[in-house]
């Protein structure tokens, strides 16, 4: 057992004894919020609004769930969107909230456009509907040829399956840029320790007022959950798992995209093609 109380011994060093991740540690008390069989029916709800409408905050997420016969206050919004990790994608103050404490770098990107594979990384986490629960799903995107460098899904929003996704993407290969949002498990130090180890990777994080920083990102969201997660209502996390499992295979490798020249990302990432549209 790792102890916070005052030990000679430090917690990175009590977790290198026991072999366990920090991250398992510092998350370790972490547990889904217990929810009504009601609210999770409105936080589905809640998840095909903002698919559709990512710039509704609160106010309007209320508003338009009251048109669809939900009786749903502000207040209670805001808590729902809250567990969902849902903000409105709008400029203002303070768009993303960092962990107390959590290191965050600067924005790299203005004026800068993906040049060619592996150039810029971006990471982003969305909800995922289940019949009786819901899971969180992250992936790498790398954005000039909008392939899925990697994905995992959890059943909570910490670090742990963040970091995962992140080894198997490195696995395959470096980006120059890495960019994500300021949220707690991007900022985590367990997170930025393996991107801090890499000397080629230069690290980038959202700021304040960037609301369309993360766009590719935001794209892919929208076509998972309109072209698979919608059309499927998994039962289980283990058909959630294989279900997204091929579609994102179809994704990368037959779907045709618009943006990329109607050609499967497959063909730009690991490809000699250069794109006209970009």
């Amino acid at each position: 057992m790792v102890e916070s109380a005052k030990t000679e011994l430090s917690i990175v060093t009590q977790c290198a004894l026991l072999q366990i991740n920090r991250s398992t540690y510092y998350y370790q008390d972490y547990k889904k919020p217990e929810v009504s069989e009601e609210d999770l029916l409105i936080m589905h709800e809640i998840d095909k609004v903002y698919t559709e409408f990512p710039v509704y905050g609160a106010r309007r997420m209320s508003r338009e769930l009251k048109r669809r016969n939900w009786q749903v206050g502000r207040q209670r919004a805001t808590k729902l969107m809250r567990i969902m990790g849902l903000e409105p994608i709008y400029p203002r103050p303070n768009t993303s909230k960092p962990h107390p404490g959590h290191q965050t770098y600067p924005y790299l990107l203005k004026g800068v456009k993906a040049g060619y594979p592996n150039h810029i990384w971006g990471v982003d986490i969305t909800y995922i509907p289940l019949q009786n629960t819901w899971m969180y799903l992250v992936a790498i995107l790398d954005w000039y040829s909008r392939y899925i460098v990697s994905w995992e899904l959890a059943d909570t929003m910490t670090v742990d399956f963040c970091i995962r996704a992140l080894q198997t993407a490195l696995e395959k290969a470096i980006p120059d840029i890495h960019n994500s949002d300021q949220g707690s498990q991007f900022t985590s130090q367990s997170y930025l320790s393996i991107l801090e180890a890499i000397e080629k990777i230069a690290i980038s994080m959202d700021g304040r007022g960037r609301a369309f920083d993360n766009i590719f990102t935001e794209r892919l969201w929208r076509t998972v959950k309109q072209e698979e997660v919608y059309l499927n209502e998994y039962q289980s996390p283990k058909e959630a798992r294989e279900s997204l499992t091929e579609f994102i295979y179809k994704y990368n490798y037959r779907r045709l995209h618009q943006s990329i020249d109607y050609v499967p990302p497959a063909e730009v990432y690991f490809g000699d093609r250069k794109l006209k549209t970009q």
